[in-house]
């Protein structure tokens, strides 16, 4: 268990999927280029190939992100953030926000 101080310590913000595409040489792995609004843009790499066919369906997409994380690289690529989802296995889905909410934006 964590203490609700820990959990705190995680910015979890609004962005916008600029750009999504397939990472060479892997099946699970996608290079996101995300808007932060004001906060400018960052790359992200993520593990969701497997549950998106067409991983294009998601450019415009408003979704959360873990977005204080430190840098990590994946198969060469820097990712500078997470993004969240939910799933069992089989179902999946980001973590979709509101078209309204403006990129950048914290969530509480």
């Amino acid at each position: 268990m964590i203490t609700i101080d820990d959990f705190k310590k995680t910015e979890i913000r609004v962005g916008r999927i600029m750009s999504a595409e397939r990472v060479e040489g892997s099946e699970k792995l996608v290079k996101f280029q995300v808007s932060f609004g004001g906060l400018g843009e960052r790359q992200i790499i993520a593990g969701v190939g497997l549950f998106f066919k067409d991983v294009l369906e998601l450019v415009d997409r408003k979704v959360a992100f873990a977005f204080n994380l430190e840098p990590r690289t994946l198969m060469g690529l820097e990712s500078q953030g997470m993004v969240l989802g939910v799933g069992d296995g089989e179902a999946f889905s980001l973590l979709s926000v509101d078209a309204s909410v403006p990129e950048g934006s914290l969530v509480r």
